[in-house]
């Protein structure tokens, strides 16, 4: 195993992990330290990348960890000055499982941007990539930012943030893309590939703009998957095999192809077809044991081709390890001492060789053992009655729940057992309204009593008082319209008011109606020359209804009054108009006799 790279065989499948740590003062395409290891899927591995300062002063950089081209990690320091430190992205399907190596790291073994890449998964094969961009990467005076020579992984957008003096900021974005001959990136030396099961050969390559073609050979001559039985392309361009046979072996390469072009053929990828592991020993399905007691469950294996035996690992199907003191493997053959509760579940016998796993499941339920409290205790409550619900501690055979209530003022519990075995939700009835009941749900089964859920209180809802009407009904003519106010109910938590207008002097034409929670609503306009009838009725959050005393009101014919104003207004305005022409002509035309 590399020294660089840790790992724990707690899972069955293997996968292929490789990274080049890129150090300071290399350019991002020039790869250096590169690695290849496997890990168990659910294990760990340690990824290790040593930053090389200029002259060996630390100064703030910006981290980029990439898998095949995409950024899965980026990570900017200022040694020194922890609180600037941060992590800038973190892929969605990295989320909670990527982290720096903290100072406990051995400073000898393990660089300042190595990472731990944790719960590992099937999908996070591939190639992965340390890089930092200080080398190659300088700002002018005018702030202007060069990247000399452009890399693979520079590809991405960049924000110029300005700050003045006075810490007012602003900034500007831009995107980068980064075009490039298709080239390959990965190639293992050697394949295996499980004998009658279904498999794929993947061509790891980087390629901007996209890949156009990807070209495959077996053993020097062109291998084209359309004129192979069996044998598909998937759209990645890997190669997909529904079944494989003896025929599939052989020596493979791969070429990708963008507009740009090509980097050239992958190196030599041998294949071989390998027969899965074959049990010849498997467990039972079901354990039962008491506490205390001990078990040995049986599990072996062969390998398919009769060549070297397989490696056999039981392991805990939730994922939770197994005791190191209690579990023993002894050649496929899993011992447990001393069984305590936390033994119960699901176990697997993994058996793995080159090309594939196979599994057997075996159930330890562990007898004798109190069934965990219910918690998640949720109260609904009604007028005289409470509705409870909750979630078992664990799901077990013949598991039986009681409700135990009691008033919060009194000291007699009260119980009511669950007809069935299978809910998790009770009613209480006939309780006093408006009265603080406190309720606990008790699991049980045949071994005992077991343990109470924590408890709750709750409050019956009170018996509604007769809801009263909305009060001081008015409507105010505004330059808006007509405004119509009220005053709330005094003992009613209300959830609307529903406002009616009735046109005539009765109460049977109804002219319009609106839904509001405010204590006023806004009619625009209504028809002149009209008698209107107004009420309001409140509705509660128990949907009692109270209706208010009407209100009526005349509408004057205001256009007709505004016609005759403006009439009488336009008339004074004419005789004054005449009577002014009239005296200015007279005094122009006519001239005064004078005495001679």
């Amino acid at each position: 195993m590399n020294p660089e790279a840790n790992k724990w065989y707690r899972g069955f499948a293997t996968i292929i992990l490789c990274y080049a740590a890129l150090g300071y003062g290399l350019m991002l395409d020039e790869e250096r330290d590169s690695n290849n290891f496997t890990a168990a899927v659910g294990d760990y591995v340690v990824f290790n990348c040593h930053l090389d300062f200029p002259h060996e002063i630390p100064i703030p950089y910006i981290l980029h960890w990439n898998r095949e081209s995409r950024t899965i990690f980026s990570w900017y320091q200022v040694p020194g000055y922890e609180q600037a430190n941060s992590v800038l992205s973190i892929a969605e399907d990295y989320a909670g499982r990527i982290h720096l190596l903290e100072g406990d790291r051995p400073a000898q073994e393990y660089g300042q941007g190595s990472i731990n890449l944790t719960n590992i998964r099937e999908s996070d094969q591939g190639w992965y990539e340390c890089k930092d961009l200080r080398d190659r990467a300088s700002v002018d005076d005018n702030g202007t930012l060069f990247i000399r020579p452009s890399a693979i992984g520079d590809l991405g957008e960049y924000t110029c943030i300005v700050t003045d003096n006075v810490g007012d900021q602003q900034s500007a974005s831009a995107f980068l893309n980064v075009q490039y001959k298709a080239k390959v990136i990965y190639a293992p030396r050697e394949v295996f590939l499980p004998y009658g099961k279904p498999a794929l050969l993947d061509c790891h390559f980087r390629a901007n703009p996209p890949l156009t073609n990807l070209r495959w050979e077996k053993d020097g001559f062109l291998f084209d998957p359309y004129n192979v039985p069996g044998v598909f392309y998937r759209r990645n361009g890997s190669l997909y095999f529904s079944k494989v046979d003896e025929t599939h072996s052989g020596s493979y390469s791969c070429t990708p192809y963008n507009e740009l072009g090509t980097e050239g053929p992958s190196p030599s990828i041998s294949v071989v077809v390998q027969r899965p592991p074959v049990f010849t020993v498997t467990p039972q399905r079901l354990y039962m044991r008491k506490l205390g007691e001990s078990l040995e469950i049986p599990c072996d294996a062969r390998d398919g081709d009769q060549s070297q035996p397989p490696t056999i690992v039981w392991f805990k199907k939730d994922g939770s390890p197994l005791s190191q003191e209690r579990a023993i493997l002894n050649g496929g053959n899993l011992t447990i001492e001393r069984i305590q509760e936390q033994d119960r579940g699901l176990y697997q016998c993994a058996a793995s060789n080159e090309a594939a796993t196979v599994v057997a499941d075996a159930e330890l339920m562990v007898l004798n053992v109190p069934p965990r409290a219910p918690y998640n205790l949720n109260a609904n409550t009604s007028k005289d009655s409470v509705t409870l619900t909750w979630v078992p501690g664990y799901v077990r055979p013949k598991m039986e729940y009681a409700v135990w209530y009691r008033p919060t003022d009194t000291t007699e519990w009260k119980t009511m057992k669950i007809p069935s075995k299978k809910i998790t939700e009770a009613t209480i009835l006939n309780l006093t309204p408006g009265r603080e009941y406190e309720f606990m749900v008790l699991s049980q089964d045949k071994h005992g009593d077991g343990m109470f859920s924590k408890s709750i209180r709750v409050l019956t809802q009170s018996k509604n008082e007769s809801l009263e009407p909305p009060q001081n009904l008015k409507v105010q003519v505004t330059a808006e319209g007509y405004l119509v106010t009220w005053d709330p109910p005094s003992n009613a938590n209300i959830k609307l008011y529903v406002v009616r207008w009735f046109r005539g002097s009765t109460d049977e034409h109804l002219h319009g109606r609106a839904e509001t929670t405010d204590t006023f609503y806004l009619i625009k306009s209504l028809e002149e020359e009209s008698s209107y009838i107004f009420e309001v009725s409140a509705m509660s959050q128990s949907d009692d209804v109270a209706t208010s005393e009407q209100f009526t009101l005349e509408v004057p014919a205001y256009r007709r009054n505004r016609a005759i104003s403006m009439g009488i207004v336009a008339g004074v305005g004419f005789l004054a108009a005449a009577l002014a022409a009239i005296w200015w002509s007279r005094k122009r035309f006519c001239q005064p006799t004078m005495n001679k």
